[in-house]
């Protein structure tokens, strides 16, 4: 990126009170002129507390929703509107009600990467690092979990004394890319590296980690570890930033381990949308407030995850 570029972004973003959130799969690019850095609920909370009146929220749709539904007042602006979430899409709300009434008794335990109208029909959030905490603290025995079954699955190594049911739901980026013979082979070729992957990895590759943890746990997790080099089991792009953070280490991604919905963000995009405060995300209020339910309880019984 060229050095007018960055001035003209800065200079663009004091112009117009906006901050830049981008999440942590986006491209070097972009993490790099984004004033925050993490994974889709950091960012929505941090976006709470900034005092800037526009958001370029540099994600997924279901992100940018989220930051809409935590920060109501505040003009959130999407660069790519085709930057959707396939694992979102895999769960609609006329489906989850016929679901939910097979299931009367059940609780709906909706991960946070979901639409809005999705939330808005369900009775809690959860992200990848607080799912298990959040099942095991509400009273319900039967959850619903939507969407991915992978995280569903490995929530169920922990709690036994509830039935979890799953959704037939798939992160195409963590289970069809990232396969368990890509893992072993990064392993012989670098055998002092430590495993890490994500839970929405399919169970064979979970099997054979060191540790499994949200993006946000892994950049927590190697900038405290002693250890010097990692396969980095999820989305390609956090390397980027794992290296950037931690420049001592070493970091070995998964080569097919790309999100292509992730990369429609591009600089030129942030740069136009920076210019003309477009395309601004819009939700109905009454979806915002049912959406914003869920998610605010799942803050209060994770909160410090």
């Amino acid at each position: 990126m060229k050095t007018n570029q960055k001035k003209e972004i800065q200079e663009l973003k004091k112009e117009k009170d906006a901050v830049i959130l981008a999440h942590n799969y986006q491209l070097p690019e972009i993490q790099d002129i984004a004033d925050y850095v993490g994974d889709s609920l950091y960012l929505a909370q941090i976006a709470t507390k900034v005092s800037s009146k526009h958001i370029i929220f540099c994600g997924v749709n279901f992100m940018v929703e989220t930051a809409k539904i935590l920060n109501p007042e505040k003009t959130v602006i999407h660069p790519s509107t085709d930057a959707i979430c396939p694992l979102a899409e895999m769960v609609d709300v006329e489906s989850l009600k016929w679901f939910q009434e097979d299931h009367p008794d059940a609780a709906t335990v909706s991960y946070v990467n979901t639409t809005a109208e999705v939330k808005a029909v369900s009775d809690i959030c959860c992200t990848s690092s607080n799912a298990v905490k959040i099942i095991k603290n509400i009273k319900e025995k039967e959850i619903i979990f939507i969407p991915d079954r992978n995280l569903g699955l490995y929530v169920k190594r922990f709690i036994k004394d509830k039935n979890i049911i799953l959704w037939p739901g798939i992160c195409p980026t963590h289970h069809s890319r990232i396969k368990r013979e890509d893992i072993l082979k990064l392993k012989e070729e670098h055998p002092k590296a430590e495993i890490i992957v994500h839970p929405e990895c399919q169970p064979e590759v979970i099997d054979i980690a060191y540790q499994v943890f949200s993006t946000n746990g892994m950049v927590r997790y190697v900038s405290q570890s002693k250890k010097n080099e990692f396969i980095i089991g999820t989305e390609k792009e956090l390397c980027y930033r794992l290296r950037k953070e931690n420049p001592e280490k070493k970091f070995y991604p998964v080569a097919t381990a790309i999100c292509p919905n992730m990369k429609k963000i591009t600089l030129d995009k942030v740069m136009k949308s920076l210019k003309n405060l477009e395309p601004i995300l819009n939700l109905p209020s009454d979806i915002i407030e049912k959406a914003r339910r869920p998610l605010i309880k799942m803050i209060e019984i994770g909160r410090g995850d």
